[in-house]
């Protein structure tokens, strides 16, 4: 089978399902310009699967916006520097259930399947050239270069998205739904220690979701703070480009060696995670953040067979300062000097850190409103996340906040503690996006419950057509076979 041919079969299986055709939802209007039923603010994975998801319940009145350049969306082609995917291969993920549009469909089509058997894990770049043929196939509505810059609610229920970029021809559009497909980054800001920031120049470090450019660091010394799986995979594509020397500090004594999302795949946790109470969610979050995601084992293997390559447990760093322009830091374990600093600290989760939501982010429940965790598992991190619905939705602290958050929805990773490895970590996809395109077509028909139902009383289009007696029928009483029966 060839891509082509592939194209033609995803065309067809969604034919046969109808997909595509009899919007549920009427247009809606307002002199200020078109309203769309949902706009989709990221253009990665995760929004274009709830953008397919979308159209798979009638609703295509949507658009899709993305702040990079077509082919940049999400991390796979820019700060993203592993070799392959950490999730397994055969795990389905936007598909959705349609086999035509899975990775290893699309992967088959042009390599065969002896290919597919021989593959230990997802090539990393092939992920992102699947995601772009995914939106090509399904011609979903994205538009690249646009930056949302603030969320404004009106008193109709319809939102005001305030944006820029080159590909936004007008700086509003309106959405009576607005979903946040933000990724990993979209619920907070990306961590940096306040002991890196505030004793060295900004030239001398950048958090592993930057842009580096390792040309200027050939032959120089490079160090990474961080023991999870992206700083392997920063200290492997470093020394590859070129780098002299690559050393990871770990403030753990050990490697995490256990991957729960592992267990979270196989045991149901990651599908019905939204039916815990919230104790029960509160002490899983606790117990995977205590474990983090380990380094694959072939990563930590192409890392650590540098020459350049160096580990240092049970190392957090103490001190940071810089010394003839370059960093030096100290640890229990001694001092070191570097050139340069690639930081692997993770991220913040607070919806006060994002500019888009600062006109409704004090109304946003947060989890230290809802549960007061024992003292044992309390966390102020897991604290400053909303408290979401099962659907993804915000939710209110107070009766002001309950109207101008309706309709706006964290399909990003701070809805990790309210419904699990879902909005965006590809094992929980497949089960994430289906409960978030309900939970929005719930919210589109109970929006529009009065209209449904008053032309639903006032319908009075005729199916039935037929009369009796037909006026073709005979006017005696006899019945024609029992006319043909009797002799002459």
């Amino acid at each position: 089978m060839s891509i082509e041919t592939l194209t033609k079969q995803v065309r067809t299986d969604l034919s046969y399902l109808s997909i595509g055709s009899n919007d549920r939802v009427d247009p809606s209007k307002q002199p200020a310009g078109h309203i769309y039923d949902a706009i989709i603010v990221g253009g990665g994975q995760s929004g274009l699967g709830t953008a397919f998801g979308l159209f798979r319940e009638k609703i295509s009145n949507i658009l899709v916006i993305d702040e990079n350049g077509e082919g940049l969306e999400g991390p796979w082609s820019t700060y993203a520097r592993m070799v392959t995917l950490r999730t397994p291969k055969h795990l389905t993920t936007i598909d959705l259930g349609i086999p035509s549009l899975t990775f290893r469909a699309w992967w088959e089509a042009q390599f065969g399947q002896e290919s597919w058997e021989a593959m230990d894990k997802i090539p990393r770049q092939e992920w992102m050239n699947y995601l772009q043929w995914y939106r090509e196939v399904l011609n979903l509505p994205v538009i690249n270069k646009v930056k949302l810059k603030l969320v404004e609610p009106t008193e109709e229920g319809i939102h005001k998205l305030h944006i820029e970029g080159q590909g936004a021809h007008t700086p509003l559009l309106l959405a009576r739904k607005v979903i946040l497909a933000t990724g990993i980054q979209g619920g907070g800001e990306w961590h940096i220690p306040p002991m890196i920031t505030e004793n060295l120049p900004r030239h001398l470090y950048a958090h592993t979701s930057e842009p580096i450019d390792f040309s200027t660091l050939k032959g120089k010394r490079v160090a990474i703070l961080g023991g999870g799986a992206s700083a392997f995979d920063n200290a492997h594509f470093a020394l590859s480009e070129g780098v002299a020397k690559a050393h990871v500090f770990i403030r753990r004594k050990e490697i995490p060696r256990i991957n729960p999302i592992r267990h979270m795949e196989a045991s149901g946790i990651i599908e019905r995670f939204h039916t815990l109470p919230d104790a029960d969610k509160y002490a899983v979050m606790s117990h995977f953040f205590k474990h983090n995601q380990p380094p694959t084992t072939d990563m930590f293997q192409r890392a650590s067979s540098w020459p350049g390559f160096d580990m240092h447990l049970g190392s957090p760093w103490l001190q940071v300062k810089n010394v003839n322009d370059q960093a030096v830091v100290t640890t229990p374990k001694g001092t070191f000097t570097f050139d340069f600093l690639i930081i692997s600290t993770g991220l913040v989760t607070d919806p006060s850190l994002r500019p888009e939501l600062r006109l409704v982010e004090k109304h946003i429940v947060r989890w230290s409103d809802r549960y007061h965790a024992p003292e044992n598992l309390a966390n102020p991190t897991i604290d400053a996340h909303p408290y979401l619905s099962p659907g993804f939705a915000f939710q209110s602290r107070d009766d002001k906040g309950k109207g101008r958050l309706h309709g706006i929805f964290a399909f990003n990773y701070s809805a990790l503690i309210s419904c699990g490895i879902s909005a965006s970590a590809l094992s929980g996809l497949k089960f994430s996006i289906p409960k978030l395109v309900a939970a929005v077509a719930e919210q589109l028909f109970t929006d529009n419950r009065t209209d449904i139902l008053t032309t639903f009383f006032d319908y009075d289009q005729v199916e039935f057509t037929e009369e009796w007696p037909r006026k073709e029928q005979r006017t005696d009483s006899t019945p024609q076979s029992f006319i043909h029966s009797i002799p002459s």
